[in-house]
């Protein structure tokens, strides 16, 4: 969709516990501006049971959705008429959610006669750094959250192979799920952060899984194992006893994150020559300590180091409106028969798909 006016998209997100609207604005050039990001949080109806139940996630989707998108389209300033597409995560995440926004979707985009764009959570997660600052391909992707860890070369817009994963946990779940066995409030991760910075990162020996490998995948199920060892051995707790484990579980992870990370560099210049610049996205990408150390990795690896800011790590509707842009821009619209998906990986081939020819030559 090659045009030298600027595109407008609704995007939808309601693939976990955030329901979220806006509308972004793509410009010819490939720039993007927000004109409204609207993000109810569910913390509070979660917060009891220490974590996301799918069944009130899904309720609160269906009660607050069409409100969200009411007060998105108010704050950008336009009528569903001005769109030039409807954008919703399809997937992955927990299916009553994303059946409800992509459904949403699907009934604004029929009425109004309007593109629908069924787009994957981790692409938008992938190329929200587009949305902040200038930024070609290709490039290489840190992505962590409460249900992902990868590691991702972005060839471009639909082209990704994934160079490393999670064998068990998701780094924002094993965060969340130290936080619960040390009783501290949800959601956890933040928490862990706030005690972190007041303990004692050497005072437990806690190993760093699967460092030292020549591959990029991660492993933290035997990280917080450690951590709940050491609690019951502990027990009863005093209040640094929980500042220490926080403190010794996240040096540990920050250790695990540069050594992963830095393999998962060797791997993308071996197969693509040097990345434009080490992203991060997720909202595991909104600890700070997390953050330093991942400047720290771009530096050594003479890379440029983008992370967006902190609201645009977490789910939110930005991303999946520009997501939905940059593929209207190729073209790259859907069905009213595409389908929600609790399951999506990014990379559709796999991870060493026969294409690596094809995108050394084209990049």
């Amino acid at each position: 969709m090659a045009s030298d006016t600027p595109t407008l998209i609704l995007g939808i997100e309601t693939t976990c516990d955030e329901t979220a609207a806006a509308v972004v604005e793509r410009r010819a050039d490939g720039s993007g501006r927000i004109l409204s990001n609207i993000v109810r949080s569910q913390i509070a109806e979660h917060a009891p049971f220490g974590g996301v139940v799918p069944e009130i996630a899904a309720r609160a989707h269906v009660d607050m959705l069409d409100g969200i998108i009411r007060a998105a389209m108010q704050e950008a300033g336009i009528g569903f008429d001005a769109l030039d597409g409807v954008a919703a995560a399809a997937g992955p995440g927990l299916i009553g959610g994303v059946i409800v926004g992509l459904t949403t979707a699907k009934a604004i985009a029929l009425v109004h006669d309007t593109p629908l764009i069924a787009v994957n959570h981790l692409e938008a997660h992938a190329l929200t750094p587009r949305l902040t600052a200038p930024l070609a391909f290709p490039y290489c992707l840190f992505l962590a959250s409460g249900g992902h860890t990868q590691i991702v070369a972005v060839l471009g817009v639909g082209d990704y192979v994934r160079l490393g994963t999670t064998v068990d946990d998701a780094m924002g779940e094993a965060f969340d799920k130290v936080a619960k066995m040390l009783d501290l409030p949800y959601p956890g991760g933040p928490q862990v952060e706030r005690e972190a910075a007041e303990g004692d990162p050497a005072r437990f020996a806690f190993p760093r899984p699967m460092m030292g490998r020549p591959d990029a995948n991660f492993s933290l199920s035997g990280l917080k194992t450690a951590v709940r060892n050491e609690a019951a051995r502990l027990q009863p707790m005093e209040p640094q006893d929980i500042r220490d484990l926080c403190a010794g579980f996240q040096a540990a992870v920050l250790d695990v994150v540069t050594d992963r990370i830095e393999a998962g560099l060797r791997m993308f210049a071996a197969q693509f020559g040097p990345p434009q610049a080490l992203v991060a996205a997720g909202g595991v990408a909104a600890n700070r300590a997390i953050r330093d150390a991942l400047q720290d990795i771009a530096k050594r690896a003479q890379t440029p180091l983008i992370v967006p800011p902190p609201a645009l790590c977490t789910d939110n509707g930005a991303m999946i409106a520009w997501a939905g842009a940059e593929r209207l821009a190729l073209g790259l619209v859907d069905t009213m028969d595409s389908a929600p998906r609790a399951r999506w990986r990014l990379d559709e081939h796999g991870e060493t798909p026969a294409k690596f020819a094809n995108t050394r030559a084209r990049h």
